[in-house]
């Protein structure tokens, strides 16, 4: 069966995905900075605030990259009788242009907090009573005038405590009205990080530079552990100048070595924000060469602008790679990290990083030069809760095989749990790397979008492998063309399945496009991309019945 399909919105939406991997552009990279919120919570004044900028050129970190100086909760002194909000008296008596001005005069930016609703969180957990009425709600142009025109700071931090937890407003509706204000004000250039403790959906890009996608970090390995875990399947929305904030850094603050440098090295190849959460008047050498790692820093602020994604699970390690300097490049960063609390094997073929020939091999942790990788398998075992972060120069870039299903952008993702079928990527038994997507169909808006890359184009053969449910149905379509229609599926819950069609792809980068118009779509575990050596031999369009997998 096959029919036409309208695919604007969905081009437009794998943007992440598909038009950055379409050019060697620039982007803006994630922020580098500090804040307060960390150490000092709502216990904070001007001198303190001054205090770390100063540490922050003193320490060399101006030299490494960093700039944002970060003001979160705790300056509020309430609003006079007009609404206008103002320093809290004793903690900023100076007020905060006085704070502002003297991060600028070091050739820093400044950063300032606020909440998407009437109360900050630090008015809820941490009983500031000043922090109640502190928010932005109803008073959107108001405070945006004040915070980036009167006191000229150049980022916000904005929470959802009063908006969520009080109010329950509806996030994109709200972050939305605040994003509008901001540029009604001519602040258009101040960089926006929504806190929603979740990845709250697609329309975050359009908004801001940055959304958190867990729960406030805490200085335990648990919380590092958890946060990576929430990231590692979310590439497909980072990028173009837009990232996915794993939250502020925890390095100088009772980590344990390995797990410092798991952390900060994690946060660096999946493009998070780097905001240091330490006092920087007294953080330690080790931990600040850490921080000062250029190789690493390099990796998270690589002008390509990407995430890495999971290409291997196996047992408890975890392979992730990403292009770096240039697309599809010979040059990839990897990354093999153990979480667990046993040592970990790893056994990679240089495929599945696409690379072939003599692999050149550097490690950015301890920045030191590795013996190349001559017979194609790149195997390490590591230490318990550790990291291995590597630049990857090979001979020759290759042509993916296999797609996995995690890799997709799905349109109607998000992770505020509010309701039970949204699209998500699940661990699913017996799939390949363990995970998988489900709950996309049932419209034309809820579909999987991967960027899949052909290097001279042709005619393929493509296996897909997926879990069966009853009365499911898939749709596949290759760069707005036709649509081919798998009505007779395996019906089988839980049943690994198979199906082969064969597709033309373009030279270079092509949007691949999985779903279901009417009813649900089974959950998709991978694909694989096979070229047909002699395309005579395969229709247009040809599709084999769906086979279940032993």
């Amino acid at each position: 069966m096959i029919r036409k399909t309208l695919l604007g919105i969905a081009v437009a939406g794998l943007c992440s995905i598909a038009c950055a991997q379409n050019t060697n552009r620039v982007f803006e990279p994630p922020v580098m900075g500090w804040s307060s919120w960390n150490t000092y919570r709502v216990n904070i004044n001007d001198t303190l605030i001054m205090r770390q900028a100063d540490a922050m050129i003193e320490k060399g970190l101006k030299n490494a990259g960093y700039r944002y100086i970060n003001v979160d909760d705790g300056f509020f002194g309430g609003r006079d009788e007009k609404g206008i909000m103002q320093p809290h008296p004793t903690r900023f008596p100076r007020g905060m242009k006085v704070v502002s001005d003297h991060i600028h005069s070091l050739g820093l930016k400044a950063g300032i907090y606020s909440d998407a609703g009437s109360n900050t969180c630090g008015s809820i957990w941490d009983k500031d009573m000043n922090g109640v009425g502190a928010g932005m709600y109803g008073h959107e142009r108001q405070d945006a005038t004040l915070y980036f025109n009167d006191w000229n700071f150049d980022f916000i931090k904005i929470d959802y405590c009063g908006a969520g937890q009080e109010l329950n407003l509806e996030e994109e509706k709200r972050y939305t009205e605040i994003r509008q204000a901001i540029d009604q004000v001519g602040a258009g250039h101040v960089s926006i990080n929504i806190c929603r403790w979740a990845f709250p959906g697609t329309w975050a890009r359009k908004l801001a530079r940055s959304w958190r996608i867990s729960p406030d970090i805490a200085p335990n390995w648990k919380s590092v552990k958890y946060i990576i875990g929430k990231n590692l399947y979310l590439s497909a929305y980072a990028g173009e100048g837009h990232y996915n904030d794993m939250d502020m850094l925890e390095i100088g603050r009772g980590l344990a070595p390995n797990e410092e440098e798991v952390h900060f090295g994690m946060w660096c190849i999946l493009a998070s924000p780097l905001l240091i959460g330490c006092d920087l008047t007294t953080i330690s050498e080790a931990s600040l060469n850490l921080l000062k790692n250029e190789e690493l820093i390099a990796l998270n602020q690589d002008p390509l602008g990407l995430q890495a994604y999971v290409v291997q699970h196996e047992g408890e390690g975890y392979v992730l790679v990403k292009d770096i300097e240039k697309r599809r490049g010979t040059v990839r960063a990897v990354a093999l990290y153990n979480p667990s609390d046993t040592l970990c094997s790893f056994s990679v073929p240089m495929q599945l990083l696409e690379l072939a020939g003599n692999v050149k091999l550097r490690d950015l942790v301890q920045r030191k030069n590795l013996k190349p990788l001559k017979d194609g398998v790149l195997e390490y075992t590591l230490n318990p809760r550790s990291v291995l972060i590597l630049r990857a120069e090979g001979e020759q870039r290759i042509e993916p095989v296999r797609y996995e299903a995690e890799w997709a952008y799905l349109p109607c993702f998000n992770d505020l749990g509010k309701s039970p079928k949204t699209a998500a990527y699940t661990p699913i038994q017996g799939a390949s790397g363990g995970m998988g997507i489900s709950h996309i169909g049932g419209s034309m808006e809820n579909h999987a979008l991967w960027s899949v890359y052909s290097e001279k184009g042709g005619k393929y053969m493509m296996n897909i492998h997926y879990i069966g449910k009853p009365y499911s149905q898939l749709e596949i379509n290759m760069n707005n063309d036709k649509t081919i229609c798998f009505d007779q599926l395996e019906t089988e819950t839980g049943k690994h399945a198979s199906l082969t069609c064969y597709i033309n792809l373009q030279p270079g980068f092509n949007s691949l496009r999985m779903g279901s118009s009417y009813c649900w779509a089974p959950n998709i575990d991978c694909f694989t991309l096979l070229p047909v050596t002699d395309p005579k031999t395969a229709p247009d369009i040809s599709t084999e019945k769906s086979k279940a997998v032993n």
